[in-house]
């Protein structure tokens, strides 16, 4: 991670820390800060349940923390064990180590640190059925986090990050996926690159817009893949972007709320986006 980590950091190693001015430690609780993730490409991701998606997902593990309390726990020596299968390094370590690194004060017993992988614009290449969201300035991490969750549960392709975006690989907003990071590609542009690809994209771009002339519940979602453009929390779609799209809605509102949060809005519009896709299922004790 830093210019001599490698002396530091042997392949499927094991080792015990319990120093927070270890230099390993120092690197990994630098990562808290962006300007370290996007120089180390890497991020971290809390608990048994984050890590063990990030493996069957086929994410790369760079070290593994456990707390002490977890040894001979068979789930946490597994993920260890997996880690070193893989070339990572393993850290067995204080609470204190762990709250340090979280800033938690209950961490959860273990800790992954990943390499972080997005998507090029220019690979994606949508067809017939595909929904993706592309996310304009999206501010807030909890509203990132919920829409990646959103996208992975209604079965949408992945999300596309235009312009000064909040961070994907954050503390919160890889909370708030519940793992759902693992499972939706990202892509990171610009508002320029992005107008230029979405004019070789040949399905339908649909944008929510306060102004839009359509109720979002009148659109036929049906033909061809769909491209979901959701504005900034504050500001929703500027013009050019709002100018993009083949179709402007709204989603009515009848209480004295003059909008929706980013994250409810956008899981509104896939449910509907991607309704035929989730037909009504008989239950079983009918």
């Amino acid at each position: 991670m830093s210019g001599h980590e490698n002396e530091r950091r042997r392949p499927g190693q094991v080792k015990e820390v319990t120093s927070l001015t270890n230099p390993i430690i120092k690197d990994i609780r630098a990562l808290a800060q962006k300007k370290y993730r996007d120089r180390e490409h890497a991020f971290i991701a809390e608990g048994q349940k984050l890590v063990i998606d990030a493996f069957d997902a086929g994410w790369t593990i760079r070290t593994l923390l456990y707390a002490k309390a977890g040894r001979g726990n068979e789930a946490v020596e597994r993920l260890a064990a997996r880690t070193v299968a893989s070339g990572g390094l393993v850290l067995i370590v204080s609470e204190k180590v762990l709250s340090t690194i979280t800033k938690r004060d209950n961490p959860q017993m273990v800790v992954g640190v990943f390499e972080q992988k997005t998507v090029k614009l220019e690979t994606v290449k949508p067809a017939d059925g595909d929904v993706w969201v592309a996310l304009d300035r999206v501010r807030d991490p909890g509203n990132l986090g919920t829409v990646l969750r959103t996208v992975d549960a209604v079965g949408a392709k992945g999300v596309i990050l235009v312009g000064d975006c909040t961070d994907p690989f954050s503390f919160e907003t890889v909370r708030a996926t519940m793992g759902s990071i693992f499972a939706v590609p990202i892509v990171r542009t610009g508002e320029e690159a992005f107008l230029a690809w979405r004019k070789g994209f040949a399905g339908r771009v649909v944008g929510t817009h306060l102004k839009g002339s359509v109720d979002y519940r009148t659109v036929d979602y049906r033909n061809g893949p769909v491209l979901l453009l959701m504005g900034n929390e504050q500001q929703g779609l500027p013009d050019r972007l709002a100018e993009s799209c083949d179709t402007l809605v709204r989603i009515p509102q009848a209480g004295r709320a003059d909008s929706l949060n980013l994250a409810v809005a956008t899981g509104v519009m896939l449910y509907a986006i991607r309704r035929e896709a989730l037909p009504l299922e008989e239950r079983a004790d009918a």
